[in-house]
């Protein structure tokens, strides 16, 4: 799931007006100046980030490790709880949890998963486990919310398991060598340059798309693992209905890859043989119908294509090979994605050149 933390989201519909003038008038409370002393002092030092929320849901107080948590994302002190991380939580999340703050509600702690994304930084994974700050309930009036970030130890979980499958379709097609990195390189390059200066065309390229396609191109042709070896190993030209089986590999690959969690990964196993015109395959997408991720693998899998030496085919230099990608501008790739290949394919050369082999 992905959700936005977002300033101007709106305190629960429950939580009116009133409700807020009413907290604004506890902040000189002698009780919330007390709680800012001895019983914090645990939280002062804690290496997990924690707020202190009170029962009207305003943050009166965030640790130093919650502070450097979020600040990419937003200021915490002096705001309202659902006005910074209202949409992080599912709506029956997060009336379960005003319920149990505000009025008490039928269950003393709260825990559950979500993730923080603003466009300009990458996602974050976190649980969060919100308790009384004391432990009779009902002589509590704040609560503690901490956070635990698992984004890199879930990252590296999920992706071990679809690098294997990588390995596995490597050990099937003998021409890939360093063919999978130089595409996720040259894929991540020029998304970058799409985010960095033409993000107002792109809106949906942001940083996690870029780290994410710098991931999930080498997955391009995952399918080919169900390609049988005679064909994908043929030296020479393939047969018609070799060819139909070779195009499978799209297909197969979107199957493989659907139980990834980002619609991406799908996406470019699926789409990255469609071309412009809509005469690729395997479903003949024209134009922007192709998933921009899929556009964007399709040029940097045939750059690399072109740059290689094969058993058909000798390798071409990179002016050659820009020029052959050039001319193919408005039939096999997107126009505007070309106009701004052509500003940064020098970067194209150097990666080649980086991982040769």
């Amino acid at each position: 799931m992905a959700y936005m933390v977002d300033d101007e989201y709106e305190v629960l519909e429950d939580l009116d007006e009133s409700n807020k003038v009413e907290i604004e008038e506890d902040d000189n409370d002698p009780h919330t100046h007390m709680l800012l002393s001895s019983s914090l002092n645990p939280f002062k030092t804690s290496f997990l980030p924690v707020l202190i929320i009170n029962k009207k849901l305003k943050i009166i107080y965030a640790n130093e490790s919650c502070e450097n948590m979020f600040s990419g994302f937003t200021f915490l002190n002096g705001k309202y709880f659902f006005d910074l991380f209202g949409k992080v939580f599912k709506i029956e999340d997060a009336r379960k949890i005003r319920d149990m703050i505000i009025n008490g509600g039928n269950v003393s702690s709260w825990k559950g998963s979500a993730q923080l994304k603003t466009r300009n930084s990458a996602a974050v994974d976190i649980r969060v486990y919100i308790f009384p700050l004391e432990m009779d309930l009902k002589a509590s009036s704040d609560f503690v919310v901490m956070f635990d970030d698992f984004t890199e130890e879930h990252k590296k979980l999920l992706r071990s398991v679809f690098l294997s499958l990588l390995e596995a379709s490597k050990l099937k097609d003998n021409d890939t060598g360093n063919h999978t990195i130089r595409v996720n390189e040259y894929s991540k390059r020029l998304s970058e340059e799409l985010y960095k200066k033409h993000a107002d065309t792109y809106k949906r390229i942001d940083e996690d798309f870029i780290e994410n396609i710098g991931f999930l191109a080498a997955m391009h042709d995952v399918g080919k693992i169900g390609t049988p070896d005679d064909i994908l190993n043929k030296k020479g030209p393939l047969s018609d209905w070799e060819w139909e089986v070779m195009r499978e590999h799209t297909q197969n690959g979107a199957y493989i890859l659907s139980t990834y969690p980002n619609p991406m990964a799908k996406e470019i196993a699926l789409s990255h043989h469609e071309k412009w015109n809509g005469t690729g395959y395997p479903f003949q997408l024209e134009g922007e119908m192709i998933p921009l991720a899929a556009r964007i693998v399709t040029i940097a899998d045939v750059y690399d294509a072109l740059r290689m030496e094969r058993s058909y085919k000798p390798s071409l230099k990179h002016e050659m090979t820009k020029q052959k990608i050039i001319e193919q501008s408005g039939t096999l790739f997107d126009p505007n994605l070309i106009e701004v290949f052509k500003e940064i394919s020098g970067d194209f050369a150097k990666i080649y050149d980086s991982y040769a082999g």
